[in-house]
């Protein structure tokens, strides 16, 4: 009990962590585009300068959870991260031109893709105390709260203030609160991977197969995402909501998000991968509805559109956790991002294409997209009968 109280613990503290770093550049990437707008950027610029920082910031961790794996730095390379991704924020304030403005902006999804694959390892220790799926569904609870919070932050001081410097400014507080916590954090938990029972672990360089049926059942349904700048076109295009009430969707989006992680997480510790099956269908519903219907429907379809959210960034990742030898888990999580990311933007450029030819097309892309990986993951389950190491996030077996 004292061992799974302290794993409690150390899963809230880093998702503290999460919170204030969420805050901070969910905040700042609330108003950048308008931002480089006011300092003369072009609609090109801002478009290439989001998309070559989403392609660094998954690209990179490829490299990252590896060299992770390697040095067994999880901290070292987790701060790193952390000091990029939210100190370069306030930064912001003090640019009077967009090229300064844009490569801050980089630097920020550079700082995300370091510390993201070995944060996850560190975390991966600490819920195998309290069951993988609720641990991670309870960071990305955490994670979403701070995505909420910032952007509201940001509006709040922006209507009050009348500019996007001191908005800006305002994200030094999660910002320091943040890297104070995760400094403290690793004084007390200097070795996450004690909270993990030791195993005979397989010596081979090599990941399971298991994980590669995995990966792809996962890059299948990144591909049929709609990314929400889609559906926000959309939403203007067909008068279904106004500048000012979209992001009140997305609002609703992230908060459903938050809490769908938190109930798909306590299946998933109860009834294993099959949970994603659900996952699954219930995302392939967003589509029609955020595509065809009205303003009411609209709104149903993108609390499912955040349910499959809550239940990616949770479950998707409970799941390696369980299925890769903690030694190659760092890599995993950088193999993992990167294919998820890769497949993200290969599908939402389609889908854009799509948008411009035929909204059916695309409706039935994105819908079936979701109910494709569906046989995936039931080939993930029918493989793990015969996995050796029977992982708990299949089999479970010692559910907390």
């Amino acid at each position: 009990m004292p061992q799974k109280s302290a794993a409690l613990r150390f899963v809230i503290l880093l998702g503290f962590v999460s919170l204030c770093a969420d805050a901070t550049y969910e905040g700042a990437r609330s108003i950048t585009g308008a931002y480089l707008q006011v300092l003369g950027a072009s609609g090109t610029v801002v478009g290439l300068v989001a998309g070559f920082g989403e392609l660094i910031g998954y690209g990179l961790r490829l490299f990252i959870g590896y060299l992770s794996d390697q040095t067994g730095k999880y901290w070292g390379i987790t701060t790193l991260g952390y000091i990029l991704n939210t100190a370069v924020v306030p930064l912001l304030a003090l640019t009077g031109r967009w090229e300064t403005a844009a490569g801050l902006m980089m630097a920020e999804r550079t700082g995300k893709a370091i510390r993201t694959p070995p944060r996850d390892a560190l975390l991966s220790h600490g819920v195998s105390q309290i069951g993988r799926g609720f641990g991670f569904g309870l960071h990305e609870a955490m994670d979403q709260t701070g995505a909420v919070m910032g952007p509201v932050a940001v509006a709040a001081m922006v209507y009050f203030q009348g500019e996007y410097r001191n908005a800006f400014t305002v994200l030094i507080v999660p910002a320091v609160l943040g890297l104070i916590v995760l400094l403290i954090l690793q004084f007390i938990y200097p070795n996450p991977s004690d909270f993990e029972e030791e195993i005979e672990e397989d010596k081979s360089d090599k990941l399971p197969g298991i994980f590669w049926i995995y990966l792809g059942a996962v890059a299948i349904i990144a591909a049929g995402y709609a990314d929400f700048p889609l559906i926000a076109f959309h939403f203007q295009k067909g008068g279904i909501a106004s500048g000012q009430t979209i992001p009140l969707f997305y609002a609703l989006a992230m908060g459903v998000d938050a809490i769908a992680a938190l109930i798909f997480g306590y299946f998933f510790d109860r009834i294993g991968i099959y949970i994603l099956v659900v996952a699954a269908f219930v995302s392939s519903l967003f589509a029609p509805l955020v595509f065809l219907g009205d303003t009411r429907l609209a709104l149903l379809g993108m609390a499912f559109w955040g349910i499959g959210m809550g239940a990616q960034e949770s479950v998707l990742k409970a799941a390696i956790a369980g299925m890769v030898p903690k030694s190659k888990r760092a890599t995993a999580y950088g193999i993992f991002s990167t294919g998820y990311g890769l497949s993200w933007f290969i599908g939402s450029a389609l889908m854009g294409i799509l948008y411009d030819h035929s909204l059916i097309t695309l409706i039935v892309f994105s819908s079936a997209t979701q109910l494709l990986a569906i046989p995936f993951f039931v080939w993930v389950k029918l493989q793990a009968n015969n996995f050796n190491r029977l992982p708990e996030m299949i089999t479970n077996q010692d559910i907390p």
